[in-house]
């Protein structure tokens, strides 16, 4: 499986598909699963291409996720060899998108493959879920695929992701949830005037800047087993003309939340407007919601993927919902469970990304232990229900 896995991921590379494009990386994978028996459904949207394909009927069903879209590159010439002409160099495939993420998705492949070969008639079914638009604005991409499949009443009963989610060696860390992420730009008014005059204006960065610091020193929750509390941040204020003797007319303030579990995005607006109203701020808040926070406890998935990784390196994983969003905030609207797990994530949107070279070996036999775990145990329980 470690050369067809590394020669997978080498064609994959090759194409360049900096997001929304797909350049024919879906094509590569389609040809290989129709020969396995899979059912093939291309869902374009936009620019961007969108796969659904599967094997099998019967629940459960287990799918694979993930992006053939990849970051620019960034300046060419500090790369040691082109970013999409993939090579190994000291046990490492090098190229854009490497480890972020067509090697996790040439593992999903050979894994499957493989699986399928020993069990042709295995219990439940099998999917891939595949996008070209996850690294840039995402909404053309999974989130209308869960769309047309909530549509049609068709649930996912467990989700791998394949986001490198490794951090020293494979395996030793998975992502079990992720927090959501709620920005708001607020406009606070005042009126602009001479700064030699202050009484006949009012200064706006002045009025607000107790309302942030209160923002900023609110406790929203304590966190709970799996996600640290929820953090307020501003990212940007922008105030002023530009001249030195002019108070501003208004100040804009950029801020966002992580929020855990904990909260909600309605109880975190809530308390942002009682705070901001308490000041007797004159205001403008609009507000964007771009992923809610989602949690798979320990159980049967969490379990699965930890036997596998433990059967197959000798770690014990890391439970963790740290990091940015992923697409698997969409997902887990139609799917109960989801996890993500790749490999290491040391290079990603990096200079010179990489994957081990090793870790494309032990990955498919991760994913496919998952498989062998959550399918074959199921079918061989409802054997004996019979």
């Amino acid at each position: 499986m470690l050369n067809d896995t590394l020669a997978l991921a080498q064609m994959l590379i090759a194409r360049r598909s900096p997001t929304p494009l797909d350049n024919g990386c879906q094509d590569i994978l389609i040809d290989r699963l129709e020969k396995i028996g899979f059912n093939i459904e291309r869902i374009r949207c936009g620019e961007v291409d969108n796969l659904w394909a599967r094997r099998g009927t019967e629940a459960p069903l287990i799918c694979f996720a993930g992006h053939t879209d990849v970051v620019p590159t960034g300046p060419l010439e500090k790369w040691e060899s082109d970013p999409f002409d993939p090579v190994t160099r000291n046990g490492r495939l090098y190229g854009r998108g490497a480890a972020d993420m067509k090697g996790s998705i040439a593992a999903f492949i050979t894994s499957i493959e493989a699986f399928v070969a020993e069990h042709p008639d295995h219990g439940g079914s099998i999917a891939l879920l595949i996008t070209s638009d996850e690294e840039g604005i995402a909404v053309d991409g999974t989130v209308r695929v869960v769309e047309v499949l909530k549509a049609r009443n068709e649930p996912i009963d467990y989700c791998i992701v394949g986001e490198p989610t490794s951090v020293d060696k494979l395996g030793d860390m998975i992502k079990n949830g992720r927090r959501g992420s709620l920005s708001g730009t607020l406009t606070v008014k005042g009126i602009q005037g001479h700064i030699a005059y202050p009484h006949l204006a009012k200064n706006p960065i002045h009025l607000a800047a107790p309302a942030i610091a209160e923002l900023a020193s609110t406790k929203w929750d304590e966190g709970n087993e799996y996600f640290p509390p929820t953090s307020w941040q501003i990212s940007n204020i922008n105030g002023g003309t530009g001249a030195g003797n002019v108070i501003p007319g208004e100040v804009t303030i950029l801020f966002n939340f992580r929020f855990s579990t904990a909260s909600t995005v309605e109880s975190l607006k809530t308390r942002v407007h009682g705070i901001l109203d308490r000041h007797n701020l004159d205001y403008d808040l609009q507000w964007e919601n771009s992923g809610k926070p989602y949690l798979t406890p320990r159980g049967s998935l969490v379990d699965a993927v930890s036997v596998a990784i433990r059967t197959v390196t000798g770690i014990e994983p890391e439970l963790s919902t740290s990091g940015g969003t992923s697409d698997g905030r969409f997902i887990a609207d139609i799917c109960p469970q989801v996890v993500e797990l790749g490999p290491r994530n040391a290079t990603i949107h990096k200079i010179n990304e990489y994957v081990e070279v090793a870790d494309l070996d032990q990955l498919p036999q991760i994913y496919r232990l998952t498989m062998e775990s959550l399918l074959l145990k199921k079918q061989e329980q409802m054997t004996v229900n019979l």
